[in-house]
């Protein structure tokens, strides 16, 4: 008996380092790291491709835009090996003495920085994206974009079987209006991109659908109000410069990067050899890059980068059907609708299938 009981004794021991060692394995996706890499890789190329010209003209140095996109790669590895050993749970466990959770924090500091953008003023066509706080400079909007995404997956394991009810789904809703009326003050593309994914993830977790295609509605009749009736003169020249490019004395940047995009055809004209980067496109490097990819690479070089996105997303997918819980399967979900409609609506703007917006390219454009 004692010899049985030693031996059951030893088989849990081998069990549990067997188990533990599988979940450690089975934790990270060595794909989907791959598949970043080989994106900004890429994007790096490309970077160099398109801003050696500007460079050097306006910096004397044709490696400047690599070399501060290199700084920002390593900073981006910090932060992700910080993320790959940080306990998620955190966010939403109450701290010992006030009770208060993480990501209830994390929502009034998001809020708090976009009030300082508001109050800070400037920018372009009195909107500001940016915030200065001494040296550092960020854009408040891509921190409420991870607050929405965590926010929102908080609030549906909160109420996992009633949040498909209307007035569960409105409370969520209207607790993500604030940062996201501030975020559309400031930039109405990003509001956008949070909207959308607020949305998707609550849709794709939700047993009843219809709430959220009234929903949906809703905002759709909401962005077309704030476009047409509320929001400022600017984004009605966007969308005139989208019904008539060549028309408009603004649309050359949109009419350029057609150009760069038909003279591409299948194979391209080769890496360095885009003629549109030559100050033709402003800033080809940043939200424009797609068309000197589909310049320099053609039709491939095109396939071959969405392909990349379709990839990194279905990766992100199978991470969230592995998920332990369902806070973090929501998490990989948010951020998952994050990158894919972020990608998708710079494509369609240089494309000139939808008005033009500063959204970039993740993981491919400078910056």
């Amino acid at each position: 008996m004692q010899q049985v009981s030693r031996a059951e004794r030893v088989s849990r021991r081998e069990r549990r380092i067997r188990d533990k060692r599988e979940s450690v394995d089975g934790g990270f996706d060595y794909s989907l790291l791959l598949i970043v890499l080989c994106v900004l890789g890429f994007g790096m190329l490309m970077i160099y491709s398109a801003s050696s010209y500007s460079a050097q003209i306006k910096n004397d140095d044709s490696a400047y835009f690599l070399k501060r996109q290199a700084v920002n790669v390593c900073v981006g590895a910090i932060a992700m090996l910080i993320a790959c050993k940080f306990n998620y749970r955190l966010f939403i466990k109450p701290f010992t003495i006030l009770r208060i959770k993480l990501v209830t924090v994390l929502y009034w500091i998001a809020v708090g920085f976009q009030v300082a953008v508001l109050l800070q003023g400037g920018g372009l066509n009195g909107a500001n994206r940016w915030l200065r706080l001494g040296p550092i400079s960020f854009q408040p909007s891509e921190f409420t974009k991870l607050m929405v995404i965590l926010l929102v997956a908080y609030y549906i394991c909160e109420i996992p079987d009633s949040f498909s009810e209307t007035k569960k789904m409105l409370r969520i809703f209207i607790t993500i209006s604030i940062p996201l009326g501030l975020v559309a003050a400031e930039d109405l593309s990003s509001a956008i991109v949070i909207f959308i994914t607020a949305f998707l993830m609550c849709f794709i977790a939700a047993r009843r659908k219809l709430p959220y295609c009234a929903l949906f509605g809703a905002g759709v009749f909401a962005a077309y109000l704030y476009v047409f009736h509320i929001g400022s003169s600017f984004r009605m020249d966007r969308i005139e410069i989208w019904k008539n490019p060549e028309a408009h004395p603004k649309g050359a940047q949109i009419v350029h990067g057609l150009y760069a995009i038909a003279s591409g055809g299948v194979f391209g004209s080769g890496l360095g050899e885009s003629m549109q980067k030559l100050g033709f496109l402003p800033e080809p490097y940043n939200d424009m890059i797609f068309s000197v990819i589909c310049e320099e690479l053609g039709l491939v070089g095109a396939g071959i980068v969405i392909l990349m996105f379709i990839l990194m997303c279905w990766r992100i997918y199978t991470v969230a059907m592995r998920a332990p819980d369902l806070f973090s399967s929501l998490i990989c979900v948010g951020v998952m609708v994050h990158i894919a409609s972020q990608a998708l609506i710079n494509i369609a703007v240089v494309t000139n299938t939808i008005p033009s917006t500063g959204i970039p390219l993740p993981c491919v454009s400078y910056g």
